[in-house]
């Protein structure tokens, strides 16, 4: 199995729903971790309620600090923020590194609904990158 390091700059969204996604998808191929640069206090409510809407709970999760994984290896390492390129240090130990820039959570706008509508978005997005990107069939494997 391959091991799967998703790192965005809080842990309460982006790196959450990417870690939950792919380990659903292809728990036979990867394992995914992910944590931030500047951990929140708690996984984004709205990430959290998307997520159940496709049969993942990740109520449990608290974020993770990325000291939490030093001297650990990877066979990918994975910047999923915007913030990414210019926030996130070099994390030491990846084999491959890769960069795909989501919307952040935290900052959406709107009443309820428009900003739970806005966070689906983001999760098909990231559900159809990791599709793309670590399909067993395709380059990621």
């Amino acid at each position: 199995m391959k091991r799967v390091l998703f790192i965005c700059l809080h842990n309460s969204a982006r790196s959450q729903m990417a870690e939950a996604i792919l380990n659903h998808m292809y728990p036979q191929h990867y394992i995914a971790y992910s944590a931030g640069v500047e951990p929140a206090k708690e996984v984004n409510p709205y990430v959290v309620c998307a997520l159940r809407e496709i049969g993942l709970d990740i109520s449990q999760n608290r974020p993770k600090s990325l000291e939490v994984f030093a001297g650990w290896e990877f066979d990918y390492v994975v910047t999923v923020c915007e913030e990414g390129e210019t926030r996130c240090p070099f994390f030491p130990g990846g084999k491959h590194y890769l960069h795909k820039s989501f919307p952040d959570p935290s900052i959406l706008t709107g009443s309820d609904e428009e900003i739970m509508q806005k966070v689906r978005n983001i999760r098909d997005e990231i559900r159809q990158w990791i599709l793309n990107t670590f399909s067993p069939n395709g380059d990621g494997d």
